[in-house]
């Protein structure tokens, strides 16, 4: 990864190579970007689900713990390398080891994080589609009196379907590439201002709606009230997990985020900001989805299948479930190009940093190749579900290509990325520009943060990595 820029063009030693490089117009601008980041499928899809699995209050209260011990650290150290360094993530990196006189090893750092998000969005871009296709059906009718047997036919034929999910993909991805392509103000910032508010007000709606059920009283009570007799060590494990993945952690995303903040704004405040946006958007989904799952009988802890099997019945049983499914669906798809447009932007980023090569022809050459990555990812669904890559060696016997990029960003490159992270700003990264990327002085709070950096968030992130290796 550290031969990925050997660009003569780009002088990594001075600032001189970011004089163009454009910034957020606000502080808002870069806080409604990051949780757009953040506030994704893990929020709409997987935290309802997990927290089903593990027993609700019990688990949210150790998230809650776990966003405040490794989430929001990470996520400062990530944005301070970014702006610091004021470049893609790779070249952050290494602008910021060549002036420290530092290892140029840590480049890795920034490149194993840019292919985590390259991975991620190969297979992500293909869920979008599958909410995509989820918003024609509700709209249809398609769930109204269905049985549980129909919805997971419905959803069964889908990922059986290799045209029409690479119809979606294609839809999906279209729609991530003409938003990056238009650049920071005119694409990225402009599409978050429109897509995060809409965000907020549909799931205001589902929650909303989600009250005027019998069951809101139980499913509030499912999600707040703890009942630690049904959180497992694997729960407390899968918290740890979920609370640094849900933040956009270990990809990249927030040091090229990072790289366009203007030096007046405190990165600090921002990122507590954006780590209390996306929790709670996490909760608002778990209130808008819980009592309609109460309410209609069916189990909370479903599994993944809980988004696209369990709630489409949900939704084919209550009143007016055309409409809120339909805009369910919208909301899933809202989510996740604000978090697909992120994990494209790293690459772009660093494209832009080579000689002859713009911003349009950046995300077209980006776009496109992870658009044909995710092919993969249709395959493994249908056409290929019985090719195991790896399947020779016994922990990846049974894992198609799909699973492998899931397990390879999950398990092994984000954590890894995340305690290099944590690691390089602690005890590494001189202490003048910790200090000043902190931007609240060298007092009790600068301590406290270089303790948790340093001691807590390590331990913790390779407790979770080990756990997911054994």
């Amino acid at each position: 990864m550290t031969e990925l820029v050997q660009n003569p063009a780009l002088d990594v030693t001075s600032d001189s190579a970011r004089k163009d490089h454009p910034m957020w117009s606000s502080r808002m601008a870069f806080i409604l970007a990051a949780s757009g980041s953040a506030v994704g499928l893990g929020n709409i899809w997987k935290f309802p689900y997990i927290t089903g699995e593990n027993g609700g209050g019990a688990f949210v209260l150790v998230y809650l713990l776990c966003i405040a011990l490794i989430g929001i650290p990470i996520m400062i150290a990530e944005v301070m390398i970014g702006r610091r360094g004021g470049r893609s993530p790779i070249n952050s990196m290494r602008h910021l080891t060549q002036r420290d006189g530092l290892s140029n090893r840590w480049v890795w750092i920034g490149g194993m994080g840019m292919l985590a998000s390259i991975l991620i969005l190969s297979f992500y871009s293909v869920i979008g589609g599958w909410a995509l296709t989820y918003i024609g059906n509700s709209a249809n009718g398609l769930f109204v009196g269905a049985s549980t047997e129909a919805i997971g036919t419905m959803f069964g034929n889908l990922l059986a379907d290799p045209y029409t999910l690479l119809l979606w993909h294609s839809v999906f991805m279209l729609l991530v590439i003409m938003i990056v392509a238009r650049g920071l103000s005119s694409g990225m910032e402009k599409a978050i201002n429109i897509l995060m508010p809409l965000l907020f007000v549909l799931l205001l709606v589902m929650v909303g709606y989600a009250m005027s059920t019998n069951s809101f009283a139980e499913g509030f009570t499912f999600l707040f009230q703890p009942d630690f007799s049904k959180l497992t060590t694997a729960g407390v494990l899968t918290a740890l997990g979920h609370a640094f993945f849900t933040l956009s952690l270990g990809m990249g995303v927030m040091m090229a985020y990072g790289s366009y903040l203007p030096k007046q704004v405190s990165i600090v405040k921002t990122a507590v900001t954006v780590s209390v946006v996306d929790t709670v958007v996490a909760l608002l989904a778990g209130l808008a989805i819980f009592p309609l799952v109460f309410a209609n009988g069916l189990e909370a802890g479903a599994g993944p299948g809980l988004i696209f099997q369990t709630l489409p019945i949900a939704f084919g049983q209550m009143s007016g479930g055309v409409l809120f499914g339909s805009l369910f669906f919208i909301l899933l798809v809202v989510a996740a190009i604000t978090s697909a447009i992120s994990l494209l932007e790293p690459l772009v980023e660093w494209f832009e940093e080579q000689k002859g090569i713009s911003r349009l022809s950046g995300t077209l050459i980006g776009g496109i190749s992870i658009w044909a990555l995710g092919i993969l990812t249709i395959l493994s669904l249908n056409v290929w579900a019985d090719v195991h890559p790896l399947g020779m060696f016994e922990r990846f016997a049974g894992k198609t290509f799909f699973d492998l990029f899931d397990y390879a960003t999950a398990n092994l490159i984000m954590p890894l990325v995340g305690l290099a992270t944590a690691l390089f700003v602690g005890w590494f990264m001189s202490k003048p520009a910790a200090e000043n990327e902190f931007d609240m002085g060298n007092g009790l709070a600068y301590n406290s943060f270089m303790f948790v950096i340093r001691f807590i968030t390590p331990a913790a992130v390779l407790v979770v990595f080990i756990y997911n290796l054994i």
